[in-house]
């Protein structure tokens, strides 16, 4: 083993006891060597105590080299300099005693053991000194002269200051050098973590481009819908490719004019949509227009509406735009986006579909009128009597002819309300009447299905003006659609009474119930929730369409309550004659 790569196994942050030795090791090598010279410097005097100063030594030697000091307390191998202290007083003693020209070896154990920490060390280290100076006066014949004595104890008071002074100034190197590890140890912690923040950072990097490049591909992608990006006061900073396509404007186009999104919307829309908002009436130049978009959107809603767009060519295009927050990534809303869809094949085919609806409802309303006709003909004719049997089978005929002659009114109506068209015949009505006759018509078919039929009106006139026929439809709707979903032995509640500035209705069963997340589908044309179809309940899904169009009609609201296999509740508020209440 050479001695670089001795070295290099040499701990230089925590000297291990061998490494403390050296000195004392080579300083006694030098001292012999000069000793056994041809032409000696000095004698040996006292070869006993020579010879034990040079074993003692060559065994403190051995111990640092040889015990596994790490795996004991630290302040046990404060042995090893206290031994070779004994040695040095013992080849001082052989050398010529307090004439010895090796006394200077003494440093080398003294300033080790004062070195190391603790008050009691350097305490250790100035008796030791003293033991050394004071042997050869003690091994001197005769009396010792009073410059000895003087020497023998000042010299070890001068060497206890000297080990405090040592003591403390290895403690406080202790100290600066624990902190100097603190901190190197810090600072590497924190090379570490920016290390690790840089790798994190350039990965975050690469995911940001792939994520933008993704963005943008599905950016660039949405051509057939509008997306418009603003502020908070509408000044349109964001504009994708299907916002140019549906308008005709470039996105550097919008930008350098300065335009907002106001600029698109027809005035008489906005107006008509502040006025509902009760908010004053302003020029579409204002930017109190744009609170027509969104105000919902301000409340905390996402809003879908129907409006039309004004292309800069001046064509008008029916979308449907949803309207939702824009937030920054502290969460505080920054603008708007408004995402819109052209409707205008939709509304063409919606529009076709109620022409084909109302086509040939009156289509089929003339041989159904005619059919009855010659049914009502056959029963009444004198000359050609019918049989028992014969009559039965015409009653059947005649009920399923009524049945597809009430669908088809109800096709017809349907395709009405979606034309905004059916008519109403505003009269003063009193609800009492009209859900009373309600009541009284659906008795006999809720006393055949062994159901009671209970009714709870107010004893007040309660005046609305409205069509007596079509309320009288909608309540029809709701009471027949109660019967069908309650089994025999249930309950049917049909209530009326005043609710401040409206009249409230209530039609409320005891029967299967609907799941909650078909609430919403249930006033959508043909649908029918799945507690119909699992129990076979017959019906096409036009009667609550149709009684949601009727309230709506009369200014009205309908809401619904349901538990699957508990009941079902309907409520439909209507506007009392007088009241102040608008709901547009």
């Amino acid at each position: 083993m050479t001695f670089d790569r001795l070295l290099s196994r040499i701990s230089l942050d925590s000297p291990s006891p061998l490494v403390k030795q050296a000195p004392t090791i080579v300083a006694f090598a030098i001292a012999i060597v000069l000793l056994l010279s041809p032409h000696p410097v000095a004698v040996i005097t006292n070869f006993a105590d020579f010879t034990i100063g040079v074993l003692l030594v060559a065994v403190a030697s051995v111990l640092a080299a040889a015990v596994p000091w790490s795996r004991l307390p630290t302040e046990a191998a404060i042995a090893v300099p206290v031994i070779s202290l004994i040695a040095v007083g013992f080849f001082r003693l052989g050398t010529g005693g307090a004439l010895s020209p090796f006394g200077a070896i003494l440093l080398l154990p003294f300033v080790w053991i004062a070195s190391e920490e603790g008050r009691l060390n350097a305490l250790i280290a100035a008796v030791g000194t003293f033991l050394v100076l004071f042997a050869p006066i003690v091994r001197t014949e005769g009396a010792a002269s009073g410059t000895d004595l003087v020497r023998a104890f000042y010299a070890p008071v001068i060497y206890l200051l000297v080990a405090f002074v040592i003591n403390e100034i290895a403690h406080r190197v202790r100290l600066q050098l624990a902190a100097a590890e603190a901190a190197a140890a810090q600072r590497k912690e924190l090379l570490d973590q920016a290390v690790r923040a840089s790798d994190e950072l350039a990965l975050n990097e690469a995911r940001l481009k792939t994520a933008n490049r993704l963005i943008l591909s599905i950016w660039n992608a949405v051509t057939e819908q509008s997306v418009i990006g603003t502020d908070l006061d509408g000044l349109i900073d964001v504009w994708n490719p299907g916002a140019e396509k549906m308008l005709g404007l470039t996105q550097e186009q919008v930008k350098a004019a300065g335009r907002h999104v106001v600029d698109f919307h027809l005035t008489s829309e906005l107006e008509e949509r502040l006025r509902e908002l009760d908010v004053r009436k302003v020029t579409v130049s204002s930017p109190g227009d744009f609170s027509a978009l969104v105000d919902a959107v301000r409340a905390g809603y996402a809003e879908a509406r129907d409006w039309t767009y004004v292309r800069a060519d001046g064509k008008q295009v029916p979308v449907q735009v949803t309207a939702t927050p824009r937030l920054d990534e502290n969460g505080h809303r920054v603008g708007f986006i408004f995402v819109a869809t052209d409707m205008t094949k939709a509304r063409e085919f919606a529009r076709l579909k109620d022409e084909f609806v109302g086509l040939i409802s009156h289509e089929l309303r003339t041989p159904l009128s005619s059919i009855l006709g010659y049914l009502e003909l056959m029963r009444d004719d004198e000359d050609a009597p019918l049989s028992a049997e014969q009559l039965q089978y015409l009653g059947i005929a005649e009920r399923n002819a009524h049945r597809l002659l009430r669908l088809v009114g109800d096709l017809l109506f349907t395709a009405q309300v979606e034309s905004g068209q059916f008519p109403l015949d505003l009269r003063e009505v009193d609800l009492r009447d009209v859900v009373g006759a309600s009541i009284e018509s659906a008795g006999p078919a809720a006393d055949s299905a062994g159901i009671d039929l209970v009714a709870r009106l107010d004893d007040r006139p309660l005046l609305i003006r409205g069509d007596a026929q079509r309320i009288g439809q909608a309540v029809d709707n709701l009471v027949s659609n109660a019967i069908k979903f309650t089994p025999a032995r249930g309950t049917i509640t049909v209530g009326l009474e005043r609710d401040d500035t409206d009249a409230c209705i209530t039609v409320s069963d005891s029967g299967i119930g609907i799941p909650a997340v078909e609430l919403g589908q249930l006033s959508t044309r043909f649908f029918r929730a799945s507690t119909a179809t699992r129990n076979a309940v017959p019906g096409v899904g036009l009667g609550l369409t149709i009684t949601k169009a009727i309230v709506t009609a009369h200014g009205g609201r309908m809401a619904i309550e349901s538990e699957e296999g508990v009941g079902t509740s309907f409520t439909v508020r209507l506007p009392l004659e007088g009241s102040d209440r608008n709901d547009g």
